[in-house]
């Protein structure tokens, strides 16, 4: 177990948590979540000793274990991708680095024998010679191939670097596991294996992720960061999304009787509990949520964006899009060819593609950034296209000296007013001052809601958007995943996001070097299709 009591830390007058008192036990999954600059992977860093508290302690049972996923891509360049692994059981490491330093001597002392053999003990107790045998197979679950794990890990690509951390991590059982943000650059199967790993995992994990149904998938408590405070919640990130939300509309409605509210809220909570029994973590979580007490729902102090686009200048005829025979190549590699399809008026249709560079360059194409190799990409005359980009860098370079109004005011093909520009600022949570921000000092999730508000102005009745979820918090997630839901236009999208495609989407076309994959079925049906799998395959085959 570990406890923290009485936490506070401050940077000089800004205060990041005051009095946290907390409690994580064994057997449990624990999801961070809080605003982008809330101090949620602060709070890991702290839990992990690597920065210490302005006030307060952090205690772990004596004799357990902590692992914790490393964010330095670098720091184990000069060993190799078995050693690094090896590394995340320090004492395991230590033990096996001594031992056979002293079988290397050339002058082996009877001291040396006797200590080499309390060492031998020592690494039998810790199942030392199966490590070599688990460690390779962490990797390969990872995608990790063979002929990798002796190379230098400065040999690898960044993605790769990734895994081998998390196997480092998630190595030799660890007795407390911390990870942030772990299923970034890897792909849905990996993402599933780790979803599995962590269902079945008996120890105590906590977890920082932005990917809801990775959230959804392993926790069975969701711990709150939230106005320099912190309370842990029972069940999974929707349970505390929607009975948050409940309390939310409970609190509003004064008029609603107690024993009404009392009732909505527990049948709420039945209703939670049983469908938990269809969740790998199903048995600690159903009776988690038995037990929960309705007083214990809290409404959400949180603010979410307002990301909507039906107001459109008009409404599109039944000629939206037809591709023929599309060929995309950079730098002498094809990305994607023999790409033919039609979108009808309504579609919302995921794009994926194996190589992120493949979707990218197709939404250039639509939007008529980049001329492809070969074919036809051809638009119906009452479209109108609102496209976000997967790289904003050009919108916002050169613009230093603009503040938020006057950014956004280019982009207002009528209304040049300031207060209805500072209206559509405040539907993307910028009040006050902050509009007059410069755009030099935007966050990443701030560009963002600023793109966002610069589609809306577009009234777009077709929308292409590569990635939309980069950078933002789980509250503008929520918050487009719901404006996108709500959309009465056409939408191509490409998303890591797993619960924005399979809510949003309702076709999947899939980009490869030989040819689409088209299919007119939500995505989860999709991704988990041997008929389709061996589709792709044949498609890959022609490549070769």
């Amino acid at each position: 177990m570990i406890s923290v009591s009485n936490i506070s830390l401050r940077f000089g007058k800004r205060v990041l948590f005051e009095d946290v008192n907390l409690k994580f036990s064994h057997g449990n999954c624990y999801g961070i979540i809080g605003a982008n600059g809330a101090g949620k992977s602060t709070f890991l860093k702290i839990l992990s000793g690597e920065i210490d508290p302005t006030n307060g302690h952090v205690s772990i049972t004596p004799g357990e274990r902590m692992a914790v996923l490393k964010q330095n891509h670098y720091e184990f360049d000069e060993f190799t991708v078995m050693e690094t692994v090896l590394m995340g059981h320090k004492e395991l490491y230590e033990v096996m680095k001594e031992k056979d330093a002293i079988y290397a001597k050339a002058d082996f002392t009877d001291a040396d024998g006797i200590r080499a053999g309390d060492l031998e003990s020592k690494f039998a107790e810790m199942n030392g010679w199966d490590a070599e045998s688990n460690a390779a197979t962490l990797l390969s679950n990872l995608n990790i191939s063979e002929d990798v794990h002796y190379k230098l890990v400065k040999e690898l690509d960044g993605k790769q670097k990734v895994r081998v951390l998390l196997a480092q991590a998630l190595f030799g059982n660890p007795d407390i596991l911390l990870l942030d943000e772990p299923t970034n650059d890897l792909d849905l199967a990996t993402i599933g294996w780790l979803e599995n790993f962590l269902a079945d995992y008996q120890n105590t994990a906590i977890v920082v992720s932005h990917d809801r149904h990775f959230l959804d998938a392993v926790c069975t408590h969701v711990v709150d960061v939230d106005f320099s405070k912190m309370n842990i919640y029972t069940g999974n990130y929707s349970f505390w999304y929607e009975s948050s939300q409940l309390a939310l509309k409970q609190r509003a409605d004064q008029n609603k009787k107690l024993e009404d509210k009392v009732k909505e809220l527990q049948d709420f909570i039945s209703r939670f509990s049983a469908n938990a029994s269809k969740s790998k973590q199903a048995t600690s979580r159903k009776k988690a949520l038995d037990k929960i007490n309705f007083e214990d729902i809290k409404p959400s102090n949180r603010k979410y964006p307002a990301i909507m686009f039906n107001n459109q200048s008009r409404e599109a005829g039944d000629q939206i899009l037809e591709v023929s025979n599309l060929k995309i190549e950079q730098h002498g590699e094809v990305l994607a060819a023999n790409i033919n399809f039609t979108v009808n008026r309504g579609d919302k249709i995921c794009i994926l593609a194996k190589n992120s560079l493949a979707s990218t360059a197709f939404y250039q194409a639509l939007a008529g950034e980049l001329v492809p190799s070969k074919g036809d990409i051809k638009w119906g005359v009452t479209v109108n296209k609102a496209y976000l980009p997967g790289d904003n860098t050009e919108y916002f370079e050169g613009q230093a000296h603009l503040n938020l109004v006057d950014w956004l005011r280019q982009y207002s093909p009528n209304e040049k007013d300031e207060q209805f520009i500072r209206g559509f600022l405040g539907k993307m949570l910028f009040s006050g001052e902050e509009v007059l921000k410069k755009c030099n000092v935007l966050s990443g999730g701030e560009k963002m809601r600023c793109m966002f508000s610069r589609m809306m102005l577009q009234q777009g009745n077709v929308l292409l958007m590569d990635e939309p979820t980069n950078h933002l918090d789980l509250e503008s997630i929520t918050a487009l995943n719901n404006g996108l839901q709500d959309f009465k236009g056409t939408l191509l999208f490409t998303t890591s996001d797993h619960t924005l495609a399979q809510t949003v989407a309702t076709r999947i076309i899939e980009l490869t070097p030989a040819g689409a994959i088209d299919k007119l079925m939500e995505f989860d049906e999709y991704i988990s299709s041997a008929a389709i799998n061996e589709q792709r395959e044949a498609l890959v085959g022609k490549t070769k």
